[in-house]
C-alpha cells in the first residue's frame, strides 16, 4: 500500500513538471498549440511507457484520464509562463521543474522495477530510461539528437538516483526511505549540476588526430 500511494502522488510530480518542461521547449521553437501539447504530453508519457512496455503491462497513460489530467496541467503551466517569461524553459522554475521530474521518475521506475523482481542491473536502468526517455523522444520530435547523448550532466543523474534506490532497498528496505534516497540524489545532483555547468567529457577531445 505504501508503495502503491506513493508511486501515484511521486508520479503525479513527475507528470506535470516534465510536460511544463516539454511544452515550454515547443512554445520556443514556435509550435502551434497541438504541437505544443503533443510535445508536452510525449516528455511527461515517453519515459513511463516505455518502463510499462519493458515490465510487460498496459501503459498507465492508457489506463485512465488522470494521468492525462496531470499532463495537460503542466501544458497550461508552461503556456501561462510563457506569457510572463521571456524564455520560460531556461528559466529558474523550469529548470527545477526538470529536475523534480527527472527525480520524480527515476523513482517511480526503480519503484516498478522493484515489484515487478527485475535484477539490480534492471532496477537501475528502468530508473534511468523512466527519467529521461521521455525527454529523448521529446527532442526526436524537435528535430534535434537527443540532449542526454551529448554532454550534459543528465542521465547520469538518474543513474546515480537508481543505485542509491536499489542500495537502500537491500540495506534498509524499500518504501519511502528508498524513495526519498533515490529522489533526493537525483534532484540533487541535477541542480548541482545545473548551477555549476558540470558537462561530461567529450570522447573526441582525447582521440589523436588522424587527418595530420
Amino acid at each position: 500500500m505504501l508503495d502503491s500511494s506513493l508511486f501515484w502522488v511521486v508520479n503525479a510530480v513527475g507528470l506535470a513538471a516534465f510536460a511544463l518542461v516539454g511544452a515550454s521547449k515547443a512554445i520556443r521553437e514556435g509550435f502551434d498549440p497541438f504541437g505544443v501539447t503533443v510535445v508536452g504530453l510525449v516528455t511527461a508519457f515517453g519515459g513511463g511507457t516505455t518502463r510499462d512496455l519493458l515490465v510487460l503491462r498496459v501503459p498507465l497513460s492508457l489506463q485512465t484520464l488522470t494521468n492525462i489530467g496531470f499532463g495537460m496541467l503542466g501544458v497550461i503551466l508552461a503556456v501561462v509562463l510563457s506569457v510572463y517569461l521571456r524564455d520560460p524553459d531556461r528559466h529558474p522554475f523550469s529548470l527545477a521543474a526538470d529536475a523534480i521530474g527527472l527525480g520524480a521518475f527515476a523513482t517511480t521506475g526503480a519503484i516498478v522495477a522493484t515489484n515487478v523482481g527485475v535484477s539490480p542491473f534492471g532496477v537501475i536502468a528502468i530508473a534511468t530510461i523512466n527519467a529521461v526517455g521521455g525527454g529523448a523522444f521529446a527532442d526526436i520530435l524537435l528535430d534535434r539528437p537527443p540532449f542526454i547523448l551529448l554532454e550534459d550532466f543528465y542521465a547520469s543523474c538518474a543513474l546515480l538516483g537508481g543505485c542509491t534506490y536499489w542500495v537502500i532497498s537491500m540495506t534498509a528496505g524499500g518504501g519511502l526511505l528508498a524513495a526519498g534516497g533515490c529522489a533526493g540524489i537525483t534532484v540533487g545532483t541535477r541542480l548541482v549540476a545545473v548551477r555549476y555547468e558540470w558537462e561530461l567529457p567529450n570522447i573526441r577531445e582525447y582521440t589523436i588526430d588522424t587527418t595530420r
